[in-house]
């Protein structure tokens, strides 16, 4: 490898020369160092010519804070004293010119360094595994001896082996433990990114016997990061607020970044919710690189609200979810011993077995304790910026870093200490997965799509990279009174090594433990998708060939004479219909069924079909087939070819140019995002249009609403947030309406904006004085004879009281009327809605207003306290009323929760283009 000799003189000169006699601005030569280190380059110096080499980058970065100048000196605070490293390779401070916690990483730093001591090192390998949203390359590497990476193709298949029941695997005395770090999830917890820097450069150039041991026994592999687009939103604040002196005031700009928008990735996502999900670019990327290992332990790096010291798993013992076997917890509890002795060795505080769970299957540290892991989740007490007062004395970036960094190291040398039992564990985990799949009564699940390729094939696709196998149903054949078609069916074996992921996708669970949940209490894929589900017992003859996901699509229709059609019920129509309206093509929808006339005969269509007649359009015939070419090929929606505008059944019959079709116009729509709105569901809604449906969709924040034009606009969304209060743009919300707009509500947003609109038109017009609350006076007066009733209760009870009372992000049962424009393109009136607000949504007077209402008996899975289920019952879900010349859209739920609920999207969408196809009483 080539390098460069600084001896004492040539380092003093260089020093002296650029820095004094040819009087060049140091910090400017700092970029070509790093292409020094990128291009394999090496310094060979003693060690008096190191301190000069480190002393000028030290100068080079950052000549006017004195505190940097000692590089190497203030990084032996950050690593152990004992243990040398190769002077070869950079240390962070060496490569950046800054201390860690003097200022954050930016992404390309990261990268630029991990690449850079990858291939300075043969204990690491690098590579790119995906991109985010906004381009940024997300790194993944594997760290172990020399020796083992010469032979790391076949170490892999070896312990992948051990997940396979009857591979005839074994584990050996040989066999590596494999180690998984995962730093960067959430963009504004950003000290476990930054650790990622050091304890890389720990791998590549700690020497010893403990490195030794921890890279000869094992396979580390680190991710870094998991969320770039989030993380570089904090940087980016930071970059914006923070001066050269350290404000430790929390009331300074620095501390007080959008939380929100920094954790989430570019629309809003939590990447920590998409283990199971993989909905968003960032998560399948990584989890493919998960499932290609099968890690024995997942070490997972966050931070939590300032006040707090330092967490880590076991979380709440009753709160652990039911399909993770007793040894995963012992083992955890095991393997927190050596970040145990870490801390105690330097009287730190910290807690465990409080506040945080192991339930939602979801999370990074869940996710593994049903795939034959152990996670362990790692909580540090933010600092917001580089230093924060709290109530536990000053809290220091620089802190956490260290702590995140030397509990990483902490996990490698537990997981070698443990790795008999952890690779035992692991091929157990498979076999007694197999044997109780065995024993179970239920032995595959078939599911339905009624017709939609599309959310069959995301649902399948989903399964899959989850090593869940799908097959084909081999035939038509009715369960439980409902019909699976066999060109419309998955069927799901459970004898699978993934057999507990399997039941906690598809079982259903309302009885628990504990009802105080981190997270949802339920996740039952199968509702979310929309999809009809039945147990199998027996009947294997009923599983066909393994399925391949293959992305919908249709063949184009022939040339047609009068127009074109297409349902309303396949996924993604709604991006069909929006690529018609914004080629200025004028599109009817039906709002009765009927029998139309095709060039290969007749067939009849659903409420909600699209006609795109040739009459009256200004765009030639055949750029029309190309058009409805393009939506069968491109969105999998069949299109067909209208012979005529009669009715196949006729006189009687409903044509395309009657009544029962309504005109309709290309939405325009302004989502309110910003201060005071949930960038989750905000982001939802945005990742749905943006992304799916290919939709455009202005963004503005809710404080910037007053100053605007409203009139190019014909929806306005508001997703859930605080909405109490006086808002500077509310006078204006129902006067929009009247004059024509759509206004769109979901959760605490609709009876806000019911508020301001329908009730407020009620008491306007005489037609009652309840509130969108529906409390009265009498109300009111009952409420405060029963708090003065109320038991006494110890203040320990406090947080058991409270869950008592919540709704554990449950599924609830509804009734749909699939007769009405917003439940057009579902064929059955069942519904199945997620759902975690107890907010009750007042009758509407409209006898046809509610589109929704919940059943009498709601709960299919998930936590709801009885209470909640009482007053719930047989309320509104979805109501829709027109006012004036608009109309009001109220969701009590979010029909786009985390961006896997595709049985609801079509709800929202309906809103955007149907919303003013029905008419008021």
């Amino acid at each position: 490898m080539p390098h460069l000799d600084l001896g004492p003189g040539l380092g003093l000169g260089l020093g002296l020369g650029l820095g004094l006699g040819l009087g060049l601005h140091l910090h400017d030569i700092v970029g070509p160092t790093a292409l020094w280190f990128r291009a394999g380059l090496t310094f060979e110096c003693l060690p008096m010519r190191k301190t000069l080499f480190t002393l000028l980058l030290g100068l080079l970065a950052n000549p006017a804070a004195a505190d940097t100048l000692d590089v190497r000196e203030s990084d032996a605070v950050m690593f152990p004293e004992s243990v040398e490293y190769d002077p070869a390779i950079p240390t962070p401070a060496d490569f950046l010119g800054f201390e860690l916690g003097r200022h954050p990483v930016r992404h390309h730093q990261l990268v630029e360094y991990l690449r850079t001591v990858a291939d300075m090192s043969d204990r690491l390998t690098v590579e790119t595994i995906g991109y985010s949203h906004e381009r940024r390359p997300i790194l993944f590497l594997v760290a172990t001896s020399p020796e083992n990476q010469a032979d790391i193709d076949r170490i892999r298949e070896r312990h992948v082996a051990l997940t396979e029941p009857g591979s005839g695997a074994t584990v050996t005395d040989d066999m590596p433990v494999v180690t998984w770090i995962n730093f960067g999830v959430h963009g504004a917890e950003s000290s476990g990114l930054d650790a990622s820097l050091p304890f890389v450069y720990h791998l590549a150039a700690a020497q010893g016997p403990d490195i030794d041991r921890v890279l000869n026994e094992s396979v580390v592999l680190v991710t870094a990061i998991f969320n770039p687009d989030g993380h570089s939103k904090r940087i980016a604040w930071f970059d914006s607020y923070g001066g050269e002196r350290m404000i430790a005031d929390p009331n300074h700009a620095e501390h007080d970044f959008s939380w929100g928008r920094a954790r989430t990735n570019h629309y809003g996502f939590d990447l920590n919710r998409q283990w199971l999900l993989l909905t968003q670019p960032e998560p399948r990327a990584w989890m493919s690189k998960w499932h290609h290992w099968r890690p024995n332990l997942t070490v997972d790096y966050h931070e939590m609200g300032s006040g707090e010291t330092y967490y880590f798993h076991p979380g709440v013992a009753t709160r652990t979810n039911p399909l993770v076997p007793d040894e995963a917890e012992r083992l955890m509890a095991e393997q927190a011993r050596t970040s145990e002795a870490f801390l105690d060795s330097e009287a730190r505080l910290y807690f465990r077995g409080e506040r945080f769970d192991n339930f939602y299957i979801g999370k990074g540290s869940t996710f593994p304790l049903v795939n034959g892991g152990v996670g362990v989740l790692y909580e540090a007490g933010a600092a917001l910026g580089r230093e924060l007062e709290t109530d536990n004395g000053l809290r220091t970036y620089r802190e956490n870093i260290r702590k995140q960094f030397r509990t990483a190291i902490a996990s490698t040398e537990g997981a070698v200490k443990l790795r008999g039992d952890y690779l035992r564990y692991q091929k157990t985990f498979y076999d007694s997965a197999l044997e109780e799949a065995r024993r179970a009564r239920t032995t595959a699940w078939v599911v339905s799509a009624g017709g939609d390729q599309a959310r069959l094939h995301a649902f399948g696709d989903l399964l899959n990279r989850h090593r869940i196998q799908t097959h084909r149903l081999a035939r038509d054949v009715e369960i439980e009174g409902r019909s699976f078609r066999a060109d419309d069916s998955l069927v799901v074996p459970v004898a699978q090594p993934q057999y507990r992921m399997i039941r906690s996708l598809f079982e259903t669970l309302t009885d628990f433990e504990d009802a105080t949940f981190y997270d949802v209490s339920t996740w039952t894929l199968p509702p979310a998708f929309g999809l009809a589900q039945a147990a199998l017992a027996g009947r294997t003859a009923l599983v066909g060939e393994p399925w391949v996901p293959e992305p919908a699509t249709a063949a184009a229709p022939p040339a047609a004479d009068f127009g074109y059609v297409f349902e309303w019920g396949p996924y993604h129509a709604p991006r069909a219909l929006y690529r018609v309206l914004e080629a200025g093509l004028m599109a009817r929808v039906a709002t009765k069924p009927f029998t139309a006339v095709l060039a290969d005969g007749e067939q009849a269509f659903q409420r909600g079909a699209i006609v795109i007649p040739f009459d009256r359009q200004e765009v030639p015939r055949e750029t029309i087939h190309e058009i409805a070419a393009a939506i069968a090929t491109e969105d999998g929606v069949p299109v067909h070819a209208l012979a005529s505008g009669r009715s196949a059944i006729g006189t009687a019959g409903v044509e395309v140019g009657g009544p029962s079709f309504a005109s309709l116009e290309r939405p325009e729509i302004l989502l309110v995002m910003g201060p005071g709105v949930s960038v989750y569901d905000a982001g939802e809604v945005w990742h749905l249009l943006d992304v799916r449906m290919n939709i455009p969709v202005t963004l503005r924040h809710r404080d910037r609403l007053e100053d605007m034009d409203w009139n190019r606009y014909t929806h306005i969304v508001l997703p859930d947030g605080n909405w109490g209060g006086k808002l500077s743009f509310a006078d204006r919300l129902a006067p929009w309406v009247r004059s024509g707009g759509t206004l769109v509500a979901m959760r605490d947003a609709a009876p806000w904006a019911r508020s301001l609109t329908l009730d407020a038109a009620s008491e306007e017009d005489g037609n009652g004085e309840a509130s969108a609350r529906g409390v009265n006076d009498e109300d009111e007066g009952a409420t405060e004879d029963a708090e003065e009733d109320e038991e006494r209760r110890d203040y320990a009870d406090r947080d058991a009281d409270r869950a008592v009372d919540v709704i554990g992000g449950a599924i609830f049962r509804a009734d749909l009327d699939t007769t009405h424009p917003l439940g057009f393109g579902y064929g059955s009136r069942e519904l199945f809605l997620h759902k975690n607000e107890d907010e009750v949504f007042e009758t509407s007077d409209n006898p046809y207003g509610t589109v929704i209402a919940y059943t009498e008996d709601p709960l299919h899975s998930g936590y709801t306290s009885e209470d909640n289920l009482e007053k719930l019952a047989g309320t509104p879900a979805l109501i829709a009323e027109r006012y004036g010349r608009g109309s009001v859209i109220l969701f009590a739920d979010n029909p786009n929760f985390r961006g896997y609920w595709y049985g609801t999207n079509k709800l929202f969408l309906n809103s955007l283009f149907f919303s003013t196809v029905f008419d008021a009483p």
